[in-house]
């Protein structure tokens, strides 16, 4: 992390402090005071049930491939997610990417901790899914960079918010098909091949549903020569699995 990325996020945080003075914290679920997520609301949250599938992190019925991952594997090293998109988690993910509150950012990454160690024990830079920039400015910040940046912070590796981009606008994921989405991703991110070659990388993300923009972002830093790309996500959607 650079010198200027450490003072902003310690400028940041130093806001953060001043502004939960003036309007203390409040859970955006229940509305008690003391967290913008407390604890009993997380604890509502579905776990995505073991075992997955070793390759795409689908629940299966026995430890190893799913059927389809037996027959067409996906692009990537490895995809794990902690949570089902589902119920409560819904609530608060629309909340913290479409509502501005940045603030969930802490407890949602500080959740991805223990997983992302356990899944990428050998990496050495972590890397959000990155937004095109126009929906950056219609937004004002990447939910997926927010996440990774508490997970980089928190495991001691350096975080890369730069090198991987997405190069064009592509229209929203929901209500494509698998096909359609791949489809939809297919070149739509590039990468800086001197930031990222030889190295492992942690790719971070808050929702997979059918893995393709996960896929289309590791293609990207394979091209500019990783070593391995895994995918931590907050959540899984539900969709149609071939066990």
């Amino acid at each position: 992390m650079s010198f200027m990325q450490t003072v902003g996020r310690g400028w940041d945080g130093f806001l953060g402090q001043f502004a939960d003075l003036l309007f203390p914290s409040h859970c955006v679920v229940c509305r008690r005071g003391g967290a913008w997520l407390c604890a009993e609301c997380m604890a509502t949250f579905t776990s995505v049930p073991l075992p997955v599938c070793s390759q795409c992190g689908d629940p299966v019925d026995r430890v190893g491939l799913c059927s389809r991952c037996r027959v067409s594997p996906p692009h990537i090293d490895g995809i794990r997610s902690l949570f089902i998109f589902s119920g409560v988690l819904r609530e608060v993910v629309h909340q913290f990417k479409y509502n501005g509150i940045k603030v969930l950012a802490a407890p949602l990454g500080q959740a991805m901790v223990e997983l992302c160690a356990a899944v990428g024990g050998s990496v050495d830079i972590v890397v959000p899914v990155p937004l095109h920039r126009a929906r950056i400015r219609e937004r004002g910040y990447n939910q997926s960079s927010l996440l990774a940046g508490v997970v980089a912070g928190q495991l001691g590796l350096d975080l890369n918010e730069r090198d991987l981009c997405r190069r064009r606008s592509t229209r929203p994921q929901v209500g494509l098909d698998i096909v359609g989405r791949r489809a939809n991703v297919t070149d739509a991110f590039a990468c800086n091949s001197e930031a990222f070659s030889g190295r492992q990388v942690l790719l971070i993300d808050d929702v997979c549903t059918t893995g393709a923009t996960l896929e289309a972002c590791a293609a990207a830093l394979y091209g500019g020569g990783v070593r391995a790309v895994f995918a931590v996500t907050l959540a899984r959607a539900h969709w149609q699995s071939v066990r």
